[in-house]
């Protein structure tokens, strides 16, 4: 297991009146190499508990073991730990800061004390991975379009070669082509590299087309955990915590529940719902 989280809890202003239990008694175990999928709705736990996987928040109750070691002993090393476990925030100009794109890139392995070859090939090799053309290495991050910041803040962690890559909403504000374009990419990294993928999203239909697990949060508690065969078979328990079915599932939904189709409405993506049609028209 690379990543365990053994009862972990985290509260917000602890030991004050105003104290908020963001995390709840968390006990997961994330294999290496899987994409894993968190969602829930706004204010449900999922960016407090992807930052504490790499130790940016440490727990208030509990124990994070990566590759079996306890993040939490005394001499344990958390710059090696956020070397093998990279995260990229929703907003990934907050990552950005030096004077051009190759630049930033090269900054994380140039923190491992890797010589400036090998940093340079890095950087390039993961400005290439995340399709950035080379034309705008030398540009200034901040004169980027929103997507190209956030393919930019990626490469930055990819340059890393970290083990576990840890995304919080990394689709939001982008078109549906970049919406594809990123996850084929997310989804690349994780089969061809073996990288471990961990990703925070409100978007929905997206989740079934890529994860192979999903996780289910809501108010600070992992409430399901599953497939997304598994978790999108259980419609009501998503719509008591606030969270709707992938638009394809809700459509097979309708035809079974409303006109009496004979079709699987857990299934979720367009492959999936193809196949249910086609059985349907066939009998």
């Amino acid at each position: 297991m690379s990543i365990i989280l053994d009862h972990v809890n985290y509260v917000y202003g602890e030991d004050t009146p105003l104290a908020v239990h963001a995390l709840n008694d968390i006990c997961l175990k994330i294999p290496d190499g899987q994409f894993i999928g968190i969602i829930g709705h706004t204010g449900s736990g999922k960016s407090t508990l992807m930052q504490h996987m790499n130790g940016l928040i440490r727990a208030t109750g509990g124990h994070i073991y990566f590759n079996g070691e306890d993040i939490y002993d005394k001499d344990y090393d958390m710059k090696k730990l956020r070397s093998k476990v990279g995260l990229v925030f929703q907003y990934p100009e907050h990552q950005l800061f030096e004077i051009d794109v190759f630049s930033d890139v090269c900054f994380g392995p140039k923190n491992l004390g890797l010589d400036k070859k090998e940093v340079e090939l890095r950087a390039y090799d993961a400005l290439k991975k995340v399709g950035l053309p080379d034309e705008l290495f030398y540009q200034s991050p901040f004169e980027l379009s929103g997507g190209q910041k956030r393919r930019v803040a990626i490469a930055g962690v990819l340059a890393m070669k970290p083990e576990v890559l840890i995304l919080d909403e990394p689709t939001a504000g982008l078109d549906p082509v970049g919406v594809s374009e990123l996850m084929h990419l997310l989804q690349d990294v994780c089969r061809q590299q073996n990288t471990t993928i961990i990703l925070s999203t409100h978007d929905i239909d997206v989740v079934p087309i890529y994860a192979d697990v999903i996780d289910v949060m809501d108010q600070g508690h992992v409430i399901a955990h599953g497939t997304p065969e598994e978790i999108f078979a259980q419609p009501e328990l998503l719509r008591s915590h606030h969270l709707r079915l992938p638009r394809i599932s809700h459509l097979l939904e309708i035809l079974q529940k409303e006109d009496g189709w004979d079709v699987d409405a857990s299934v979720s993506t367009i492959s999936g719902a193809r196949k249910e049609l086609l059985h349907h028209a066939a009998n």
